[in-house]
Order: C-alpha cells, then sequence, then structure tokens
C-alpha cells in the first residue's frame, strides 16, 4: 500500500508527461499506419497459401479414418485431454504454492529460455498447454492416411507453419520478455516497436517484410563489396566485373563466376576476412564476376535465353577477348550453376569449346526431388505466380524472400519481429542480414520457364528442356567438373544436386559435401578453421552410399578446390590489368547494377 511518505508529485509528473509524449506518438504513428495500409500493392491472393482442396482432401482421409477406426481417435482425444487437464492441475497447484514445483525437463527451444516459462506459473502453463497443441496437430496430421506423398508433405508443411504462427512469444501478452522490457522502458519498447513496424510496412508498400539488419551500416564499396576491381563491360543484362590482381603473375586461364540473379553477387564479398573473391584473386587468377541487372516490369518478355545469349556466352567472350585466350574456367553459383549446365549442354550441340572446366556451387540440375520446396511447386502455387507475373510484368523480390523465410521462419520472420516490433530494437548492423535482405526480382518469362519446365516438369534432366532452338540435355555436360554442395542447404539439398551430377556426361567429375549450410557452407574461408567437408571418389552408388564412404576433412574446402582448379588453368604470366583497348573500365567494382534495389 502507498503512504503519503512513498509519493513523490514530481517524480508522477514525469511519468504522466512521459506517457502523454508516447500517446502522441501512438497517435501519429496509428496515423501512418493507416495511410501506409490503404496504399497497400496487393497482390495474388493464391500466394498467400494453398488452395482449399488440400485442406479439404485432408479432411475428408482423416474423418474417413476416423469412421472405420473410431477407436484410434477416441484414444487420441482421450490423451490430449488427459495431458491438457494435467497441465491445467499443475497450473493450479504452482498458484497454490507460490511457484512451479515440478517443471519437468523441456526441449531445448530458444523461444523459451526467460525463466519465467519455467517459474513463473502462468507463463509456464500457456508453454505446456501450447507444446500440448502442437503434439497433437503433428500427430493429426502424421495419422492422415490415403494422401499422396506430395499432399502429405504439403500437408505437415502447413500445420507447422500454424504451429509456429500460434506460438505464444508471437503475442505480447504472452511473452514474459516483451511485457518486461514495455515495464522496463515505461512502454517506450512498444512504442519504438510501433516506430519500427510501420517503417518497415512504409519502406514496402504495406507489405509486411521484417527489416534484418540495420541498413545505414552499410554502403556497397565502402564496407561491403570493397575488393579492387573495374566494371569492363555492360549490357543490359549485366555488368562485368573484372578484379585488380594482387600477385604478380597469374594463371593464364582465367575465371568466370556466375551468382545467382536471384540474389546480389557481393555475398561472395562481404568483408575481407570471408572474401571468396579476395581469395581467389590472392591465388594468383585472373577473376571475373557478373553482377546481374535488378529487373523491372521492362524485363517482363526476358528469358532463360536471354541470360544465357547476354549473360553467359557474351561474358565467355568478352573475358577471352580481354584475356587473349581460347577457353575459360566457369563458375555458378545456385541458379547461375543450373544455367551453367545448360549452357554447357548449349555449347556441346553448338561444337564451342569455350570452357575448360565448371565449377557448381550448390546447383540444382535434377529436379525430381523438390525436397522442402515441394509446398511451393505444386500447381495452386505456380499457377498463382503465373497470373501475378502475368499482371505486373516480375516476380516480385518479397515474394522470393517471404518463401525463403518461411522455410526457417521462427528465425528469419517471428524472432526478427519480435525484437523489432515488441521489443522496440534496432536490426542489428550484420553484414549477411544486410545482404539477405537486399533483394532482387525475377522477369516475368523467366521465372515460369524455371518453375514450368526445370522444377515441375524437371526436362533437363528428362526429355530435354527446349530453348534457343535446341533441347538441351542434362548428359550432354562433359566438361572437367566439380560441384560442391552443403549438407544441410534446405534449398539446393546435396542429394539432388548429387543425382544431377552423376547423370553429367563428364569423365571427370569431383563432389563435394561442405557441413552446414546453403550460405555458410560457400562461404567459408579457410582462415576461419570453422566447416570441414567430405570427399568421396566413387559416384557410382547413390547418395547414402556416398556419404557412407566418404572421408571427412578438416577446415575448408578452397584449397582442395585450388587444388583442382590449378591443374586447369595453365602457365604463369605477367599479371593482367582490368580491361584493354576496346573494353576500358567503366566504373569501379562492385558497379552500379548492384545499387539498383528491388523497388526501383
Amino acid at each position: 500500500m502507498t503512504t503519503s511518505d512513498d509519493f513523490d508529485p514530481m517524480r508522477s509528473a514525469e511519468h504522466i508527461e512521459k506517457l502523454q509524449r508516447n500517446m502522441d506518438h501512438v497517435e501519429k504513428l496509428s496515423q501512418r499506419l493507416i495511410e501506409v495500409m490503404a496504399h497497400k500493392k496487393a497482390h495474388n491472393t493464391a500466394l498467400d497459401g494453398p488452395n482449399q482442396d488440400l485442406f479439404a482432401r485432408a479432411a475428408t482421409s482423416y474423418w474417413a479414418e476416423s469412421v472405420q477406426n473410431p477407436a484410434k481417435l477416441l484414444e487420441q482425444q482421450i490423451e490430449f485431454w488427459g495431458k491438457s487437464v494435467m497441465n491445467f492441475a499443475e497450473a493450479q497447484q504452482a498458484l497454490t504454492d507460490g511457484a512451479v514445483q515440478d517443471a519437468g525437463a523441456s526441449p531445448v527451444d530458444r523461444r523459451f529460455a526467460n525463466p519465467m516459462w519455467q517459474n513463473n506459473p502462468y507463463f509456464h502453463f500457456i508453454k505446456q498447454q501450447y507444446q500440448t497443441n502442437a503434439a497433437a496437430i503433428r500427430q493429426s496430421v502424421a495419422d492422415v492416411e490415403d494422401l499422396e506423398a506430395t499432399d502429405k508433405t504439403r500437408l505437415r508443411y502447413f500445420a507447422d507453419q500454424i504451429v509456429d504462427l500460434m506460438a505464444p512469444t508471437n503475442f505480447l501478452a504472452t511473452n514474459p520478455d516483451a511485457l518486461e522490457k514495455a515495464v522496463e522502458t515505461e512502454g517506450q519498447s512498444l512504442v519504438d516497436g510501433l516506430e519500427n513496424l510501420v517503417a518497415d510496412l512504409e519502406a514496402n508498400d504495406g507489405e509486411l517484410i521484417v527489416k534484418l539488419a540495420d541498413e545505414s551500416a552499410f554502403e556497397l564499396g565502402v564496407n561491403i563489396a570493397t575488393s579492387e576491381g573495374e566494371v569492363v563491360y555492360r549490357n543490359r543484362m549485366m555488368e562485368l566485373i573484372q578484379y585488380s590482381p594482387t600477385t604478380e603473375t597469374v594463371h593464364e586461364t582465367p575465371i568466370v563466376l556466375f551468382p545467382p540473379w536471384i540474389n546480389k553477387f557481393y555475398i561472395l564479398d562481404l568483408k575481407a576476412q570471408n572474401s571468396l573473391i579476395k581469395w581467389v584473386v590472392e591465388q594468383g587468377y585472373t577473376l571475373f564476376v557478373v553482377s546481374w541487372i535488378n529487373p523491372d516490369d521492362g524485363y517482363a518478355e526476358v528469358g532463360m535465353e536471354d541470360y544465357v545469349q547476354d549473360g553467359f556466352l557474351t561474358a565467355f567472350e568478352v573475358v577471352k577477348k580481354i584475356c587473349k585466350v581460347k577457353q575459360v574456367n566457369a563458375v555458378g553459383y545456385c541458379i547461375a550453376g543450373t544455367t551453367l549446365s545448360l549452357t554447357l549442354s548449349l555449347l556441346k550441340q553448338r561444337g564451342d569449346t569455350s570452357v575448360k572446366s565448371a565449377t557448381f556451387f550448390t546447383a540444382l540440375t535434377d529436379f525430381g526431388d523438390q525436397g522442402e520446396f515441394t509446398p511451393f511447386l505444386q500447381n495452386d502455387f505456380i499457377d498463382g505466380i503465373e497470373a501475378e507475373v502475368n499482371e505486373v510484368g516480375l516476380l516480385r523480390s518479397y515474394i522470393m524472400a517471404r518463401t525463403f523465410s518461411f522455410l526457417r521462419s521462427n528465425d528469419l520472420v517471428y524472432a526478427p519481429a519480435i525484437r523489432s516490433y515488441m521489443m522496440g530494437q534496432t536490426p542489428p548492423a550484420f553484414d549477411l542480414l544486410y545482404w539477405n535482405g537486399d533483394g532482387a526480382n525475377l522477369p516475368a518469362k523467366m521465372a515460369v520457364q524455371y518453375l514450368r519446365g526445370l522444377c515441375q516438369r524437371n526436362e533437363f534432366a528428362g526429355d530435354g528442356f527446349e530453348l534457343m532452338g535446341h533441347k538441351l540435355r542434362l548428359s550432354e555436360v562433359d566438361v572437367p567438373l566439380m560441384s560442391i554442395t552443403c549438407e544441410t542447404d534446405h534449398i539446393a539439398a546435396w542429394k539432388a544436386c548429387y543425382q544431377g551430377v552423376q547423370q553429367m556426361g563428364s569423365r571427370s567429375k569431383s563432389f563435394i559435401v561442405s557441413q552446414s549450410g546453403h550460405i555458410a557452407g560457400i562461404i567459408n574461408p579457410p582462415s576461419k578453421k570453422k566447416y570441414g567437408h567430405y570427399t568421396n571418389a566413387n559416384l557410382k552408388q547413390d547418395a547414402d552410399g556416398w556419404f557412407e564412404g566418404a572421408e571427412f576433412h578438416e577446415g575448408s574446402w578452397w584449397p582442395r578446390w585450388q587444388t583442382w582448379l590449378k591443374k586447369r588453368s595453365g602457365k604463369q604470366i605477367e599479371a593482367r590489368e582490368p580491361g584493354d583497348s576496346d573494353h576500358p573500365p567503366l566504373a569501379p567494382a562492385p558497379g552500379t547494377y548492384v545499387k539498383l534495389n528491388a523497388r526501383r
């Protein structure tokens, strides 16, 4: 009870004044929120979830099973009711005792790291009941029968999304961290969080895209993407960057590296300590890197053939002219590795030997196993994407970013949203997350070609992929090659990459599985001594057999690749400065195309 001696009018006045300022601020933010949502740009609603047929089939199957085997349903319900009643009884006992007496061992879950989830009766009950509900939903999905494997995979994915969405940590009233922060800051954290929310909505035309990094902390060419070089060629599809040598001599055969155009190339050059670009140059190679255009709706009719002709083939010709050589070593990362394979098939049919060797970073060429993307590669979603791109001329970057993020929703959606919107925190100055948020659009035609012909119909590994008047086949990739994949890659699963490499026609193949995922497994400099890698020369067995017989090596795969590449890179010659008389420097690295954001 407060006494007259405890009352401090000056302190009370300060509280009231601060509260009034915060309320005024909230009012202004609310007006901004209403305004930005009123001008939100719509997208095709088919991209927001599966059509209702999936859930209808699942419900029909579930109830049919229940009719045939009612004891099974009754057993599940009794188990769920029993656990729920026990959760409530434990909470009642804890309230009586004033503390949770026996929290029990809980699975490790970073969302519930706050001690209050264990020792506060209210929060402990909420956590226990959430976990009980989640287990019941997942068990119900697991018990659904008479569904095709693809439908079962999709049902499991979307059920997991519902479970993750409904986590108590995602709501202010049931998030102890956010509540403690609000009390500690006298509500300022909630005002700051609303400010962050409105700012993110305004930055993305009303679409909620959680900002993952402090964008003001980075500037391309200043403290990120700083390797020295020059743009030596530019067309409507790409800028070609030649990096300045750091050794007196270089290998005669240059390297041309094609990054994916779904993202920006500077993942390969975030900072000096982990720059693959810098490291390759330091090993004595002339390195060219393609920086793709970030297309707007004027690129609607640009297809895979344009990326091949004005990207890959043009880059090969320009590099050969500048370096005065007949062959290059090519590298393709992710979708650019897929397209490099298409290009190699095309060159084979044309009798063109411009490529001496090929290196693939996490590149899918056989899409028979769609892996974690199965939920998004069925007709309802692809029909929605096709309708969307036909209307706006491109597949907007935020749609792709959202898809990738929800594959890891707790880490890439909910946790950042909680920190930003509930806790009022400024996003971290993290270069990788800055790059991750710097998305790129896809041209309409190219997106449909890729999704229909390669991902859905798997034509390249099948009867052939029609492009530029040719039917391109995976078996026609016959240059010496090395494929680097990543053990926990959720975008290009290593086993699927392996199946593609097995079908290539090359007599000289090397295959590596790096530890970690799609990015960290590739951007893994030797100096870090962090992730190791697996090798096995026998590529005639299935993926599981390959891995079982593989040898593990400590440290980065980069030096192993360099040893392989060195044998295919010719003699040492005097180091080359960027460009020549026909290809004068146009702009310093990282160029101008990389600075075009997705909303230009």
